[in-house]
Parts: structure tokens; sequence; C-alpha cells
């Protein structure tokens, strides 16, 4: 059943696509009032379930690509989202019917929102990644055959070029990703452009409105004087995502993070009470967790750091020296967990020698609360 999105729901719609980000998607705050704006101007968006997309719909997913940390240097005006779907428009020779997230965490859950508002466009409830990735083959969509390109994209000065590379998705991102650093290190894209029967059968559904109960979650608990962490998991638990663990908690007492071919990538540590530690590392987004050396979470489980007080999602830029933070690890759908899937998104895919253990076996007794 379709929606709207109103200004009202921006900040917990944030809020959720910001955890689920995992660190990573960019920050969502400016995302939002970019979103702010034009609904004010256009008015609401909406939101269409998966089951009401036609199945010969033409549906151009949109989105910011590059590194977060360059972001918060090179605000986007606005239009550029935009004007990377219509030049993918123009290169298909036809319209698009919908919009629809690629990644439900971090700016790119907004940019979408953006496109449809500016363009007048219904955005689809579902997105290919069910959290946030680096890359752009690490798509439910690519795992299950829809080909990312041909790709668009556009930046703030109108500048932007099409990219078809076949069903060749990792040289679609190679390419992608060399013009982005050459524009600045962030560009605008629309790719994967598919039918109504290829959403529903290659998309994470109903992740914009996991984002906004998540978000509503955090804020509810903290209305009510609740721990938030348990707000999260009464939340998780009623979707497709089930398990949250409470991994860690403590103060941040180390951060490394750099600018590298186009990602933020990095380390921090934890440290908590009884002198363990945990560490974290990140390519934008947050990968593996070990504490005191030992597994506690791994990619693509959602691995994502939370003001120790509020809740409030932390992003990799945004983490300094001091925060007190917790960590949790959230499971992802099945369909997220297949050989196929891992083959694109899992551990060995960013380099990491840890094999996937779903984070709910890792911590098969630790209730939240627990630390």
């Amino acid at each position: 059943m379709s929606w709207t999105i109103d200004v009202d729901d921006l900040p917990d719609l944030a809020r959720g696509a910001a955890l689920l980000g995992t660190g990573g998607g960019g920050d969502p705050l400016i995302g939002m009032l970019l979103v702010k704006a034009a609904i004010e101007e256009h008015g609401p968006v909406t939101v269409l379930d998966p089951s009401e997309v036609p199945d010969d719909a033409l549906v151009i997913p949109t989105a910011q690509m590059g590194a977060p940390t360059v972001v918060l240097e090179r605000l986007p005006a606005g239009p550029e989202p935009l004007g990377a779907l219509r030049r993918l428009e123009a290169h298909l020779g036809r319209t698009a019917t919908a919009t629809m997230p690629i990644e439900c965490g971090g700016i790119n859950s907004m940019i979408p929102l953006l496109v449809g508002a500016t363009g007048g466009l219904p955005v689809v409830d579902a997105d290919g990644m069910g959290r946030a990735f680096p890359e752009l083959q690490m798509e439910t969509f690519s795992v299950y055959g829809v080909p990312g390109s041909p790709l668009a994209i556009s930046d703030e000065n109108g500048h932007g070029v099409v990219i078809d590379t076949g069903h060749d998705n990792r040289q679609m991102e190679w390419l992608a990703r060399g013009v982005t650093i050459r524009l600045g290190g962030v560009a605008y894209i629309a790719e994967y452009a598919m039918t109504g029967s290829q959403v529903r059968a290659t998309a994470v559904p109903r992740t914009l409105s996991l984002a906004l109960s998540v978000g509503r979650a955090i804020s509810r608990a903290r209305e009510e004087h609740r721990d938030p962490v348990e707000g999260l998991a009464e939340a998780f638990g009623q979707t497709i995502y089930t398990h949250l663990r409470e991994l860690f908690d403590g103060k941040v007492v180390d951060v490394e993070r750099r600018t590298v071919d186009g990602f933020a990538k990095g380390r921090a540590v934890v440290q908590g009470a009884d002198g363990s530690e945990l560490e974290i590392a990140f390519q934008n987004e947050n990968l593996v967790a070990r504490r005191d050396g030992r597994l506690v979470a791994v990619v693509p489980d959602l691995i994502c750091v939370l003001d120790a007080e509020t809740a409030e999602p932390i992003t990799t830029e945004r983490l300094r020296y001091g925060q007190r933070v917790r960590v949790i690890g959230v499971s992802t759908p099945d369909l997220m967990r297949t050989p196929e899937a891992l083959a694109v998104f899992g551990p060995s895919c960013f380099g990491l020698d840890d094999a996937f253990v779903p984070v709910e076996q890792l911590h098969e007794r630790t209730p939240v609360g627990a630390r």
C-alpha cells in the first residue's frame, strides 16, 4: 500500500537511515535538509510498496557516490541527482516510472526522495543493499542478475557521462569511481534501471519503512525514558532483520581515517571499563568488529556505533576520540546471506580473511544490555 513522506517524517527517517548505513552511506542530515526544502516547495513524496509497481514499469535508482568525508566539504546544491536521472532517461529513450534507493543507509536513503520531490516521481520502498556498501556492484540487484549499466553520472556543474559496461558491474564501479574522483570526490548517479518485476525479484523490500520505524523506535524510547537499544531490538525483531546483539560499550580511544581511492578507510578502537577493546575496521562502512582479537561481527551483518546515552547513530566520518558509545550488531535478511550474495559483498570481497558467521551465532546467549 502506498504512503507519503512529509517533512515531519524526515528526522526519524534520517536517524534510522544513519543506523542502517552502518557508519557509511554519507551523512543523512545533509540529505534531510535538501529533502525538507524540496518537500516544502513541491509537496510530500509518494512511496510505493514493491507489490504496487507494474511489471513493465521503468524504475531508475538514484544515489550519491563518493567518500563521505568529501561530502562534508562539498555540499550538494540539490538538482544534481535529478540531472543524472534525466541523463539516463535521455540515453535510454524512456521516461522513468519511479526512482528507488540503491542503499537504504545514510544520505542515499534521502537522494531518491529529493529526486521524487523535485521530479514528481514516486519512490519505491526497497533498495539493493539492505544497508550501505562502498561499491556499486555490491547490490542484491547485481547478485540476482540486473546489470548496473548504463550508468549516468553528473556533478553540480552539469558535467556528466554515461558508462556502459554491459553486465560487468565491477568494471562499471571501477570506471564510475575514477570519474567521481576526477569530479572532485563526489558525484550523483542513476543506474540499475529495471522493471517492476525485477524490483520484486532482486530488491530488499520495505527498507524505507524500516529506516522510519527504526528511527521512531529510538525517538519513542527516549520519550518513554527506556533503553533505546532495547527499543531497537524490539523494532528489528518484527522485520526480516530479526536479530540484534549488543557487542560492546565504552569510550573511543583511537581513530585512524584517510581518504584513499575515493573511499574513507580506517579503524576505530573502543575501550571498555574493564580494559577490553573492540576494534572496528571500515571502508566507508563498518566491515568487521573484533573484541580483544575475537571476531564478534562481520559484513554483511550490520555493525552500528551509537551514542551511549541517546543511541544516536555515529557515522565513520564523525567518530572522535573520547565519545562514549555502544556498538550493536544486526542480522541481515536471508537473501543477503546466500552464497551468491556473499560472493559479491561478503568478507572476502573486502580483503578480510574471516569467514562469514551470522551475528546471532556469535552471540547466541548475549542479550541486549549484557555488557
